[in-house]
């Protein structure tokens, strides 16, 4: 029997590393003679930060009907809590641990965590790296990041450019790159590239009333959808214009904005919030170029502005796991004009649903967005040409049985086996 543990956020927690591992999770346990268990952290980022991070809306889980057990243990806060979590892995006894990295103020204890197993045990450690240069360039990323992830036998990345920059942060290291999961000899260390694999956690409604939805929520014969948090980066500050400019030659189009503001889920009147809320905006001025600040992001103030409100759907909340599939059912293709782009869940949970996707030419998207059969590519920072794109796809629709081949190398299998070979 195979013993294989997922560190990184559990299913109680939102966003789509916490969706990421417990679909990875699940796809180890389908593989035969393997247990898996989850190591959650409790508390994932220093108390100061301001936000909720608890998915407290979903009322089913993931992992129900699997035997997956998750043990909420690793507290951000807490130095004594990383030793627990090493002596309790070990205690496991597992031949690897999978750590789910995606910004380096995590580097601290998962380093220290990763550095206790290598020195003690015999197990492997992987990286699975989401994301390695950050979108918000502190002083003490590159500490934490060298710190959090030379400890690692094995990485995956989801793109090369990744790689990439994984070779940039740890010069001294020799990294042998393959897309087959096998590892390197001596003292190389591999780095497997493999795609973010198409999320299957959120399932269409094959009895799905399409036209009665589209009624209900006022929408247009075509709906382009953004959905996920509401962050700097992803660029909805030029999806509205771009969206603007489309209307202006079409009435028959909606935009259908779907997510939480990333730093709006606290209560703002509590003393709790307001402490934090100082707190946090001290280190944003010590650590963080103002212009990194987000708080004050608010893109949807832009629909009123450009009176384009009655073509607008906004929901801006969390959304349950229950009711995703009503927003990627309901629309004809995602929208993710980001301004840097590692490989995005929002656009692996399009696939799921065999939905075009239309993205900005940057970061790994090339690699995944073939302009013109499952998507179409537009010049990033500039609306006309996402204005252009979305108008092409109305008049040349991308069949969603190119999206469908597109996502067939995307499979949870694949990345599977690839972590498990030896």
């Amino acid at each position: 029997m195979k013993k294989v543990v997922c560190f990184g956020p559990g299913p109680m927690f939102k966003g789509g590393i916490a969706n990421y591992n417990t679909a990875l999770a699940k796809a180890l346990a389908n593989m035969p003679d393997t247990e898996v268990h989850i190591v959650s952290w409790t508390q994932q980022y220093p108390a100061i930060i301001p936000r909720d991070f608890v998915d407290r809306s979903s009322k089913s889980s993931f992992l129900e009907g699997t035997n997956i057990e998750v043990t909420y243990l690793t507290n951000y806060n807490k130095p004594g809590t990383w030793k627990e979590t090493y002596e309790f892995i070990k205690s496991l006894n597992p031949d690897k641990v999978v750590f789910q990295w995606a910004i380096a103020l995590q580097g601290l204890p998962m380093g220290r965590i990763a550095r206790m197993l290598k020195k003690n045990t015999d197990i492997e450690v992987i990286f699975d790296v989401h994301v390695l240069v950050q979108k918000e360039a502190s002083v003490l990323d590159k500490y934490f990041t060298r710190y959090g992830l030379e400890a690692a036998d094995t990485y995956v990345v989801h793109a090369y450019k990744t790689a990439e920059e994984l070779q940039a942060t740890l010069p001294k290291l020799d990294f042998v790159v393959n897309e087959s999961g096998d590892r390197a000899s001596g003292k190389s260390k591999s780095v497997i590239k493999l795609y973010h694999p198409v999320y299957n956690l959120f399932q269409p409604d094959p009895n799905f009333d399409l036209e009665g939805v589209k009624k209900e929520m006022g929408l247009q014969e075509n709906v382009f959808l953004y959905f996920g948090f509401i962050r700097k980066y992803k660029g909805l500050h030029n999806v509205i214009p771009a969206f603007a400019k489309v209307l202006e030659q079409r009435k028959d189009v909606s935009l259908l904005i779907v997510g939480e503001s990333f730093w709006n889920t606290l209560d703002s009147s509590k003393w709790s919030t307001k402490l934090k809320q100082a707190l946090f905006g001290t280190a944003k001025k010590l650590f963080l170029r103002k212009s990194d600040d987000e708080r004050q992001y608010n893109p949807l103030a832009l629909v009123d502005e450009l009176g384009i409100q009655d073509h607008t759907v906004i929901v801006n909340e969390f959304v349950p796991n229950e009711e995703v599939h009503r927003y990627f059912q309901v629309s004809d293709a995602i929208l993710t004009y980001y301004l840097t782009a590692t490989p995005s869940g929002v656009e692996s949970l399009a696939y799921n649903f065999e939905m075009p996707v239309l993205a900005t030419n940057v970061g790994h998207f090339p690699e995944t967005v073939k302009d013109g059969f499952n998507g179409y590519l537009a010049e990033p920072e500039n609306i006309d040409s996402m204005a252009e794109q979305m108008l092409k796809f109305i008049d040349h629709p991308i069949d969603r049985a190119n999206v469908a081949k597109a996502a067939e190398t995307m499979s949870w299998e694949n990345y599977a086996e690839a972590i498990m070979k030896k």
